[in-house]
């Protein structure tokens, strides 16, 4: 019996060995490689470029809490349409709302002293009326003073009740303007704090939510290499092509914005500001309409070709 398992379980090893040989020996087709992107323009000159959201100023909107707290709610997703002052992400605030429910508290127990002060106000002065010398001025002026006090008091309960129900309302961030959600930073669960929320894979503090503006272009932020500045063209003439990684050789025609007319550290693209950085760069901003079909969003690096006009 033994010896049967033998040859059977020998049978089965020397299958598995044909089958293995017959399929590791064929060959699988080589995928072409990607064709690598060339300068179009007889003189033009190179520039790396990360695609954005289009911003009159600025990069992304990124957005960070006033306070700090853990995340209770996300009522937005990525890619989502957000309309101004549209609800984005609430953080605990179940102290806040005890603070802002002793404030109220306050409030009714200021106005009711000074509710008392004031009648007993009146009760003096009407006796004051009757016989002038039933009530004594020291009394009188005691009492006035009271008044005066519940009055501020009063006061500064409701400006303390105003200023920490704008602090609750804070706990609930909104978006500042209409755009999209291109990225929620922080889960359920979550700390958020003024500095943003701890990134697991950057190790560092990034924004809650990054938003972008909506319109149909989307804008290149170049940079380019100080050496090439004395070589970029007018802004008069000048043009430049957008070549997507990974598209296989096709452009995109970009349109000239500005130029942000001051050198500085290349650290925008790969955040290395740990690194001590030698390489200066001059950003130049161009825009461009996304063809239909193409896979392109913000956050992406493309390569850019700047030349002047013939």
């Amino acid at each position: 019996m033994k010896q049967r398992i033998l040859f059977a379980v020998a049978f089965l090893g020397i299958i598995v060995g044909l089958m293995s040989a017959y399929l590791y020996r064929q060959e699988l087709p080589v995928h072409a490689p990607l064709a690598p992107s060339r300068d179009p323009y007889a003189n033009g000159i190179y520039a790396e470029g990360i695609i954005q959201s289009p911003q009159e100023n600025g990069e992304n909107i990124n957005i960070f809490p006033e306070v700090g707290g853990t995340v209770t709610s996300i009522f937005v997703h990525e890619g989502e349409a957000a309309a101004k002052d549209m609800p984005l992400v609430a953080i605990d605030d179940s102290v806040q709302k005890e603070i802002v429910a002793e404030d109220k508290a306050k409030i009714g127990a200021a106005r009711a002293t000074l509710i008392y002060q004031q009648d007993q106000l009146a009760i003096l002065k009407k006796e004051e009326g009757i016989d002038p010398r039933a009530v004594s001025r020291m009394t009188l002026v005691n009492t006035q003073d009271n008044v005066l006090v519940a009055r501020e008091n009063l006061k500064v309960a409701v400006s303390t009740y105003a200023a920490d129900n704008a602090v609750l309302n804070k706990y609930v961030l909104r978006a500042p303007v209409m755009g999209t959600v291109l990225r929620v930073g922080a889960a359920v669960g979550s700390y958020v704090s003024s500095q943003g929320v701890y990134g697991t894979y950057t190790e560092g503090m990034d924004p809650v939510i990054t938003m972008g503006r909506q319109s149909p272009y989307m804008q290149v932020q170049c940079y380019l290499d100080e050496i090439l500045v004395p070589r970029l063209p007018s802004t008069l003439t000048m043009v430049a092509k957008m070549f997507v990684r990974g598209a296989n050789g096709a452009s995109i025609p970009l349109e000239f914005v500005r130029i942000q007319p001051y050198v500085i550290p290349k650290i925008e693209l790969s955040n290395q500001r740990t690194e001590k950085v030698d390489v200066r760069v001059l950003p130049i901003i161009f825009r461009f309409k996304p063809p239909k079909g193409e896979n392109i969003f913000p956050g992406e690096l493309v390569d850019v070709y700047i030349g002047a006009k013939s």
